[in-house]
């Protein structure tokens, strides 16, 4: 188990750009997957991306697919989530997620998601038209 803390959100002009990051407290992502996803109001909740500990391997969705880059630090400590030309619609409160007991990235972005074991509290994004 992971303790996460997720930062980097705020208010946002469309055609923005956002750096969320994604900690580990007092631990490491080692032999971890983490993963990036949002829920905008009133909507459920969605994958955005997934990284795992091993740094090459990652998975973007389709619904921000063009527009963010996830990466994980040499340290393996925190996770970004890069996010460019963002849009009215991406108005969300974006979470990071972790499980030790998953291998592959487009797993922990997939159908299965939620049964990700370790979820931070979310930051908001707010992107202004």
């Amino acid at each position: 188990e992971v303790q996460l803390q997720a930062s980097g959100g705020g208010l946002v002009q469309a055609g923005g750009s956002l750096r969320l990051s994604c900690a580990a407290l007092g631990s490491t992502f080692d032999g971890y997957v983490v993963g990036w996803f949002r829920q905008a109001p009133g909507k459920e909740r969605e994958p955005i991306a997934c990284i795992s500990h091993r740094d090459d391997d990652k998975y973007y969705s389709s619904s921000m697919k063009d527009r963010v880059t996830i990466s994980m630090n040499n340290a393996k400590n925190t996770v970004w989530l890069q996010m460019n030309g963002l849009k009215p619609d991406d108005t969300a409160t974006y979470y990071c997620a972790a499980d030790g007991g998953w291998n592959w990235p487009d797993d922990a972005c997939g159908a299965e998601y939620r049964l990700l074991e370790d979820w931070g509290q979310g930051t908001l994004v707010t992107v202004s038209s």
